[in-house]
């Protein structure tokens, strides 16, 4: 039985959820029954299918990817949540290409985490790609050295304090200095693989809100790593941990040519 969820923003305000067809493989279309939306005080992800992915392989068609990008962008409602469609595609991309490598052990969920956004709008999301639902779409920290409202500069280097850039696959949990926070490992050469020797986590943050914001003129940056919000951190690393694809994005160009997912 599916699982009905509901974005969760910081305001708390729920969004009009909207199912469409689905995409099955690379072009059969799956079709699912209509989502509501609800409040779902214990989350509880729906069990792994193995025979069965709801991805669509896009690397090997530009139509079908295409089309498939277009279908969960308006689906899902990304334009209103300020979302740019090229940023989901190259998301998309990228996650389809780990999951046909058998790298995810989730592939039904996809994270984004938009660093061309200023970091007083709310530019981490959290999307359903099985539902097509949009889970969480709140705040996110960059690294202090990438930059004061908006994220420029990023590095792969130990104690550079930058957020660096591109794939990352969700690992484990831990309790530690920051709290509950989530491991985070890098997949592109050179550009994130030294992410857990660096200790690049997912971790809540007292200085990712919207009262910072409002004295401070921008979000509080973190020491390199994906800082979201006290109060939604466990919800969100625990939809997210163990073998899920997170996407960190900036219009950056060295990436675009360095990226071994995206080029690969």
């Amino acid at each position: 039985m599916l699982k009905s969820f509901i974005v969760r923003f910081r305001n708390n305000n729920p969004m009009k959820i909207r199912t469409l067809p689905k995409y099955l493989g690379y072009s059969l279309l799956l079709a699912l029954p209509i989502m509501t939306a609800g409040r779902l005080e214990n989350k509880i992800l729906p069990p792994v299918i193995p025979t069965i992915t709801y991805y669509l392989p896009i690397d090997i068609k530009a139509d079908a990817r295409s089309l498939y990008t277009d279908q969960l962008y308006d689906s899902t409602h990304l334009a209103e949540y300020g979302l740019q469609k090229h940023v989901l595609d190259l998301a998309l991309k990228g996650f389809s290409k780990l999951a046909l490598k058998g790298k995810l052990n989730r592939d039904s969920i996809l994270t984004i985490v938009d660093f061309s956004k200023s970091s007083k709008d709310r530019r981490l999301y959290v999307i359903d790609l099985k539902n097509e639902i949009l889970l969480f779409n709140t705040l996110v920290a960059h690294g202090r050295n990438s930059g004061m409202e908006y994220a420029h500069n990023f590095s792969n280097t130990p104690s550079s304090k930058k957020s660096s850039l591109g794939f990352y696959i969700t690992q484990s949990t831990y309790r530690g200095e920051n709290g509950y926070s989530l491991r985070l490992q890098g997949v592109e050469r050179n550009i994130n693989d030294k992410a857990l020797r660096r200790g690049i986590v997912m971790h809540g943050a007292d200085y990712v809100n919207n009262k910072f914001v409002e004295t401070s003129g921008m979000l509080g940056r973190s020491l390199g790593c994906p800082a979201i919000p006290m109060e939604m951190n466990t919800e969100v690393i625990n939809t997210i941990k163990e073998g899920s694809c997170l996407f960190i994005y900036s219009p950056n160009n060295k990436y675009f040519k360095m990226s071994t997912v995206l080029n690969g």
